[in-house]
C-alpha cells in the first residue's frame, strides 16, 4: 500500500424520474430532469475542491439531446464515466442474460457515443447484481463492477424506505430486495476477485462500509447524522476512515445527486429523507466531507482504484454467493 492510501469516489447521476421510478409513481414514464442543472452545478463544485471522481451515468439519460452537453461535459472536465444500467431498474438480479446483455450494451453505446468514453465499471442501481450480470461484464472486458454494499442494515433501510420516502409504494416482488438482504454484510469490505463459475474473473470494489460492524458511512447516511449534528457526522466519517487504515482498506465513497440539492431545489422529492436541508448547505458539508476524506487518502476515480489495485499484490477470491434469478421481469416502457 502506498504512504498515502487511496480513496475512490464516485456519484451515482439517478435522474428525478429514477427516484420516481423506483417510488412507483407512475408518472416516470415522462422522464423529468434536473441534470441540465445538476451536472454543472457537481461539476463546479468538484473543482472547488480539486477532485476528479467517477460519475455512475444511466444509459437512457445518454439518449437525450438536449442533456448532451452537459453529458460530454463530464469526461472533458477530467471525470471518468462509468455504466449504471440502461433503464436504472434496482432488480437486475431477476434479469436474464439475454436482457442483462441488451441492458449493459445500450448503455454502454450510449455514454460512449455522447461522452467519447467507453465505461470500464458498472455499478448496479440499488446494489443489485447477479453472478450473470458479472459474467456479461467480465465478457464485454469490464475492468471493475461496484455494485455490492457490504452491510447488515440493508432490510433496516428497506423498512426506514417504505416509511417515508416510499409510503403508500407497492411492495411488489421487484422491491421486496430493495437496498439488500441481511447476507450482503457477510461479505468483504475491501477489494477482492470474483472467481466466476464459467471461468472468467472480475475485480470487485464494493462501497465501503466499517470494517468490522459493516455500518454505512456513504455521505447520504453522513447527512442523515448531520440533520441531528454536524459533529457528530463528521466524528463519525473520521471513525469510519481511521478504521478503514486500521483494517488495510482503502475506502471507495459513495455520492447522489440529493447529496448536494435539496427540496428547495427538486421540489418533486421534498418528501425524501434529507431534503429539508437547504442545497446550500448541503454543498457547505458536501466540500467539508471530501476535505476529511483528502487528509489521509488521495481521492482518485473508480478506475484509477482498480488499476492501483491489480497492480499490487494477488487478491482474495471469492465466489458469487446471489440467488439465481426466479423469475424475468416485465420490460419497461421504452418511453423517450
Amino acid at each position: 500500500m502506498s504512504e498515502r492510501p487511496l480513496c475512490s469516489i464516485s456519484l451515482d447521476v439517478d435522474d428525478l424520474w429514477s427516484y420516481m421510478k423506483i417510488r412507483g409513481d407512475a408518472k416516470w414514464v415522462e422522464r423529468p430532469s434536473y441534470l441540465p442543472r445538476f451536472i454543472p452545478m457537481a461539476l463546479d463544485t468538484l473543482d472547488e475542491v480539486g477532485m476528479r471522481i467517477t460519475f455512475f451515468v444511466v444509459g437512457f439519460d445518454a439518449t437525450v439531446d438536449s442533456y448532451a452537453d452537459a453529458m460530454a461535459s463530464l469526461v472533458a472536465r477530467g471525470h471518468e464515466v462509468g455504466n449504471h444500467s440502461f433503464e436504472h431498474e434496482s432488480w437486475l438480479h431477476l434479469y436474464t442474460r439475454e436482457q442483462l446483455t441488451e441492458e449493459i450494451i445500450k448503455a454502454e453505446n450510449a455514454i460512449a457515443t455522447v461522452t467519447g468514453e467507453r465505461p470500464r465499471g458498472f455499478r448496479g442501481p440499488g446494489y443489485s447484481w447477479s453472478e450473470t450480470l458479472l459474467e456479461v461484464l467480465a465478457a464485454r472486458d469490464y475492468l471493475y463492477d461496484a455494485s455490492t454494499l457490504p452491510t447488515y442494515l440493508g432490510p433496516l433501510a428497506r423498512a426506514y424506505y417504505f416509511a417515508t420516502a416510499g409510503k403508500g409504494m407497492s411492495k411488489t416482488p421487484e422491491r421486496k430486495t430493495l437496498f439488500g438482504t441481511f447476507r450482503d454484510g457477510l461479505r468483504p469490505v475491501g477489494a477482492y476477485e470474483w472467481a466466476l463459475r464459467n471461468g472468467q474473473s472480475l475485480l470487485e470494489i464494493p462501497v465501503t462500509t466499517i470494517p468490522g460492524i459493516k455500518a454505512p458511512f456513504h455521505f447520504s447516511y453522513l447527512l442523515f447524522l448531520a440533520r441531528r449534528s454536524e459533529a457528530l457526522a463528521f466524528g463519525y466519517l473520521r471513525s469510519a476512515l481511521a478504521t478503514c487504515r486500521i483494517f488495510g482498506v482503502e475506502p471507495s465513497f459513495l455520492l447522489h445527486p440529493l447529496d448536494l440539492m435539496g427540496g428547495d431545489e427538486v421540489h418533486e422529492l421534498a418528501f425524501f429523507p434529507g431534503m429539508d436541508l437547504p442545497s446550500k448547505k448541503k454543498r457547505e458539508l458536501f466540500k467539508k466531507a471530501l476535505g476529511i476524506l483528502a487528509e489521509h487518502h488521495t481521492p482518485v476515480t473508480m478506475s484509477a482504484h482498480a488499476s492501483a489495485i491489480r497492480a499490487r499484490a494477488r487478491l482474495a477470491r471469492r465466489v458469487p454467493d446471489a440467488a439465481p434469478p426466479t423469475a424475468a421481469p416485465a420490460a419497461a416502457p421504452a418511453t423517450r
